[in-house]
């Protein structure tokens, strides 16, 4: 009865967003029918609906339903809670129902709160967002359906993938998706004011905090990724260029040029067409991203499908949004006016270059993801990672972070040299002064010596926007991009110390035996059998010593599964201010030692910090534009009423 229930309110969902469709595109032909009237209503009972539907998956899996067939493969009765309720997502068609979900919750909390764009435009939005959200609706209910039955209940199910009972799945996907999801509330926003030629500054006020909450929520989920990839798949590596790790990669790189993008139309009125084109071109890489996951086209642990078929019926949706909205964009650009000009030398300046990097970076990654494709078609294979993409970035992530440190501290419009010439003095001996200091240190290749020197150059950078201010009056949203740029600074700090100072060790030991890793000493004292929930594991137990310090206990683990049956392998982590001890246990050798890999990452940590700074960052950025467009339209209306009671006296006046 559950699932029966998911289904209707799943179908129900469907024909609302058909309704939402068809309302939204009759009030854009002036057709005067009561239908038009319908497409917020419409708007937010779907967005009810399918997360009932959701909801009765998550029920499906904490009872463990073994006649439904989505539970049956993807669960187990023995499972802990957590990781039954994850599971309801970390499957191909739950994680599509809650995609659709997301999507439905973001439509109806646009239908049901937002007010400021005129009717007209704001109903072409939602019927975009109802044909987005039809397109998965379709795939769900002829495709994958997450509730079908099976013929008969089985006896036990077949668990989940061992390489995702981890909480990072409860948090990873859900707030990627949110972030995928985002952008497509951005892209309706783009078709909706191109339909009705209404891109304006308060088209961009409008737009700009789902942008804000889609970037971050993809930062946090990207940097939640980045962790659990670290620790779970014992490889020693944060990021490894995987096709699945890109594919969000290119959607935060796209949310963050329309990010900046989105702003300066609603601050100056300028990059009209170049709003709406990065509109469409973040949620065209958040599909290529969906695409690639779910097509069966890569061999990946973050993968879900492997069935050609609904890979072709994913990629026809991709053809149809994105194709539609190019020949939308194709007929209507052409009445998207420049907007106002603006000098070369202006922030406005500085935010068009370092978009233009992001483009190219973001060329840079999909062009290394796609070719190994692309040659496979061709029955040639070829491996494209870190000697192609880290060079190859850092050619426009570079410049585009030099000119970051500048950019906040411009004027709109127009600046003048003489004014910058101190500060842009200031950062360039610091970026020097660090540069020749690391190379002094030690012999540190160029990348990360120039990601050492950078960061610490955009890290003082990031604070001069608050030189001479008083800080309790400083705006939330300036606190918002000065954390936000402190946080790439952190991020890049870690990032490049990882990569010139990391110390690895691969050691076959036996119990009792010392080996060394940098200054740290490792004994080896037991390797013992131990038995989880639904897994038994072989767990070595390593003392740790730094220099003459304390000693720590580490328990790396090589874990075997029973449901399904599957072995992995479980590192250990040792955490220190200036950085991280790692161990992994390999398998035993004839002569009766242990494999262990022992790897000291100086700061590896900052990446993640520097992640999460820079998810605040953009929070206090939302919190802070939504309070000024607060105060704008409060002190819009009390204009008004004050003109209304002038108005209202000059009659009185004159007769007096």
């Amino acid at each position: 009865m559950i699932a029966e229930l998911g289904l209707v309110a799943l179908w129900l969902s469907a024909a609302l967003a058909v309704l939402q469709l068809l309302g939204g595109a009759l009030a854009q032909r002036d057709v005067t029918t009561g239908i038009a009237a319908l497409v917020r209503p419409a708007a937010i009972m779907q967005g009810f609906l399918a997360a009932f539907a959701f909801v009765m998956l998550l029920w499906l899996f904490a009872i463990t339903d073994l006649s439904v067939k989505l539970v049956a493969t993807n669960s187990h009765s023995m499972k802990p809670m957590i990781f039954k309720l994850s599971g309801a997502w970390g499957n191909h068609e739950g994680s599509m129902l809650l995609w659709v979900t997301v999507m439905a919750l973001a439509g109806a909390m646009i239908a049901a709160l937002e007010k400021r764009l005129p009717e007209k435009t704001m109903q072409a939005t939602l019927a975009s967002q109802g044909f987005v959200a039809l397109g998965f609706y379709g795939f769900l209910l002829l495709s994958s359906n997450p509730f079908e039955r099976l013929p008969a209940p089985v006896p036990e199910g077949m668990g989940l993938n061992p390489l995702l009972q981890d909480i990072g799945l409860a948090f990873h996907p859900p707030t990627l998706y949110m972030g995928y999801v985002g952008l497509s509330v951005a892209f309706s926003f783009a078709v909706g004011a191109l339909l009705t030629r209404q891109v304006t500054p308060e088209f961009a006020r409008v737009m700009r905090p789902w942008v804000l909450g889609a970037w971050v929520f993809l930062t946090i989920g990207i940097t939640a990724g980045s962790y659990w990839a670290y620790y779970e798949l014992g490889w020693g590596g944060w990021w490894f260029w995987d096709p699945v790790e890109n594919a969000s990669l290119m959607p935060w790189l796209a949310a963050t040029a329309l990010l900046h993008s989105a702003s300066v139309l609603a601050a100056r009125d300028a990059l009209r067409a170049w709003t709406i084109m990065l509109g469409v071109v973040a949620f065209s890489m958040s599909m290529v991203g969906t695409f690639l996951v779910r097509s069966g086209i890569l061999t990946s642990v973050h993968a879900f499908a492997v069935d050609p078929e609904r890979g072709s019926f994913i990629l026809f949706l991709l053809t149809l949004y994105i194709g539609g909205a190019l020949l939308v964009f194709a007929l209507r650009a052409g009445s998207v006016t420049e907007g106002k000009r603006f000098s070369a030398l202006s922030r406005e300046g500085a935010l068009v270059f370092n978009n233009v990097m992001l483009t190219a970076i973001l060329g840079v990654v999909l062009l290394g993801t796609l070719y190994p494709l692309l040659t496979e078609a061709f029955d040639v294979r070829v491996s494209v990672g870190p000697p192609y993409f880290n060079p190859v970035s850092a050619v426009f992530a570079i410049p585009m972070m030099l000119v970051m440190m500048v950019g906040p501290l411009l004027r709109w419009r127009g600046d003048s040299w003489d004014r910058l010439k101190l500060p842009v003095f200031i950062l360039g001996a610091i970026v020097a002064a660090i540069a020749a200091l690391v190379w002094a240190l030690g012999s540190v290749t160029v990348l990360p010596l120039l990601g050492l020197a950078v960061a610490a150059g955009l890290a003082v950078a990031s604070v001069l926007p608050l030189f001479g201010r008083n800080l309790l009056r400083v705006p939330v949203a300036t606190w918002g991009m000065v954390i936000a740029h402190f946080g790439l600074a952190v991020a890049l700090f870690g990032m490049a110390s990882e990569s010139a100072f990391t110390k690895e060790r691969l050691v076959a030991v036996t119990p009792g035996e010392v080996t060394q890793v940098g200054d740290w000493n490792v004994t080896l004292e037991t390797v013992d059998p131990v038995a989880g929930p639904n897994w038994t594991a072989i767990e070595a137990r390593l003392a740790v010593q730094r220099g003459n310090g304390r000693v720590d206990i580490m328990n790396p683990q090589e874990r075997h599964f029973w449901a399904p049956a599957q072995e992995t392998t479980e590192s250990a982590l040792l955490t220190r201010w200036d950085g991280q001890f790692y161990a992994v246990l390999g398998h035993p050798t004839e002569d009766g030692r242990w494999q262990l890999n022992l790897w000291w990452k100086p700061f590896v940590t900052f990446i993640w910090y520097g992640g999460l700074l820079i998810a605040l960052g953009g929070v206090l950025s939302i919190i802070g534009r939504l309070t000024s467009d607060l105060r704008r339209r409060r002190a819009s209306r009390m204009g008004e009423e004050r003109r209304a009671e002038i108005d209202a006296l000059e009659p009185q006046a004159a007769a007096a």
